[in-house]
């Protein structure tokens, strides 16, 4: 059969098939990808124009939001379409571009949320040490570490892929380009596909998990060792809505990959996905503005500025 391709475009299943549901389910999503992108661009505008909050911190939160509106519309414009279409395809080219930029945002996003854990254990840990080891270059380089990481990752996977030979049936069992059920359609040897999958998905789970594990263990063994109770809340506070983040992130990560999958839980895995890919991006921004004292304070800020300017 050689790299013969027959297939020339991929049918998605969807989330149902109900056209009136479809139609509800559209209503609910376009609010939440329109939340996420007024919530993520928000972020990073507030960032910017708050002198305040031109940490380190807030330099990785502005990646993290960037993160999360380029993964969200990877997936979630495509999704919304085809939410309002009998027939939900994709094309061949426009597939393997989602699988691509699927893979390269997922990866570099955990891979920031473990230098925004380290970020966090070198302000706690190491505080007067903590604007020179995180000085602008050295957090650059974090940051360019977990886009390397991200790209290495995509490429690997979608080249893999690009090898496949579809011949047969076309209809991919998800709303989206993932990798497990597109090389379920391969009429050709998948086995290296499913090594690369174990291999490198499981590095960086472990790579990421580890590092925010051992950094947040320092982290809690510091803030015990504090005497005052009103310091060691202080010093947590700073930590909670990361630990929130990683938590969701990681929590839906598991559900999807780790734990056994049956047919019988494919709604369930549908369900997980959608929360992973379209709805975690909507949650960071939120969290970060509801349980950060300093963002809802610059928030205040910009917020009087304005009212003054215009009383003037």
């Amino acid at each position: 059969m050689g790299n013969s391709t027959w297939v020339t475009e991929f049918i998605l299943t969807g989330l149902t098939e109900d056209p009136h549901l479809q139609l509800i389910l559209f209503v609910i999503f376009f609010a939440v990808y329109t939340i996420t992108l007024m919530g993520n661009v928000g972020m990073i505008v507030l960032i910017r124009t708050s002198h305040q909050l031109h940490t380190p911190m807030y330099f990785f939160l502005t990646s993290l939001s960037f993160l999360d509106t380029c993964y969200s519309t990877t997936v979630t414009p495509n999704f919304l379409s085809n939410l309002l279409k009998e027939k939900k395809s994709i094309s061949f080219t426009s597939c393997f571009t989602q699988l691509y930029f699927y893979a390269l945002f997922a990866t570099t996003e955990s891979y920031l949320l473990a230098v925004m854990a380290y970020d966090r254990y070198v302000a706690i840990c190491n505080p007067l040490l903590y604007l020179i080891t995180m000085s602008q270059r050295k957090c650059a380089q974090l940051i360019s570490v977990a886009y390397i990481a991200g790209i290495i990752n995509a490429s690997i996977h979608t080249m893999a892929a690009t090898r496949l030979s579809f011949c047969g049936p076309n209809i991919i069992k998800s709303f989206y380009c993932e990798g497990p059920p597109l090389f379920a359609l391969s009429c050709s040897d998948i086995s290296l596909n499913y090594l690369l999958v174990f291999i490198l998905v499981g590095f960086n789970l472990i790579t990421t998990s580890m590092t925010v594990l051992t950094s947040y263990a320092y982290i809690l063994v510091t803030i015990f060792k504090i005497h005052s109770a009103a310091s060691r809340k202080k010093a947590f506070s700073t930590c909670t809505s990361h630990l929130m983040v990683i938590t969701i992130f990681y929590g839906c990560l598991s559900f999807m990959y780790v734990r056994p999958s049956s047919r019988s839980n494919y709604n369930l895995d549908q369900m997980a996905s959608v929360f992973y890919v379209v709805v975690t991006p909507m949650l960071n921004p939120l969290i970060y503005s509801m349980r950060n004292q300093e963002v809802r304070r610059a928030f205040r800020n910009i917020l009087e500025r304005k009212f003054h300017v215009q009383q003037f």
